[in-house]
């Protein structure tokens, strides 16, 4: 009989096994969404989890220019940004991100700031494939469809 050991095996990055999920964002929650897949980019939901290796997975989400906030977050919630200059202090509303060029922005920073600063969690960031239509060219990779909002019921915001 083997004797139990009290080893913690570390995955090398050339044992990683990188899936593919989709998950479509029309009328879910963003930072219960945000939550979810930044765990699924670190790999946090893999046994073999190891925090200074990129084991995360690829996420694909589809309109992500449809997620919802709840309370008066749409229009009371700030987000501040600095050009660099004196006095160049910016400011806007999720509302207002939503209806601009560039809707599938909210929910990139959420999930940003949810990910570890560095080099790795700029790897683990080139993993995310932002859409905020229902086209995406990423049919050939096969990904798995990862329904967000029958885990649980607070993930999809009510109408």
């Amino acid at each position: 009989m083997k004797a139990l050991t009290k080893t913690t095996r570390s995955i090398k990055p050339a044992e990683v096994e990188k899936n593919w999920h989709i998950i479509d964002a029309e009328g879910l929650v963003v930072g219960r969404l945000a939550a979810i897949v930044a765990n699924l980019l670190r790999g946090k939901h893999k046994p073999s989890y190891t925090p200074h290796v990129d084991c995360g997975d690829h996420v694909i989400i589809i309109n992500a220019g449809k997620v919802k906030f709840t309370g008066n977050k749409m229009t009371g919630k700030t987000y501040y940004k600095h050009t660099g200059h004196p006095g160049g202090i910016k400011e806007t509303t999720p509302a207002k991100v939503l209806e601009g060029r560039f809707p599938e922005r909210v929910l990139e920073k959420a999930i940003q700031r949810m990910i570890p600063r560095g080099p790795l969690g700029r790897d683990q960031m080139r993993a995310l494939h932002l859409y905020a239509g229902t086209e995406h060219p990423h049919d050939g990779q096969k990904p798995s469809v990862l329904d967000v909002a029958s885990m649980n019921r607070k993930n999809k915001a009510a109408s």
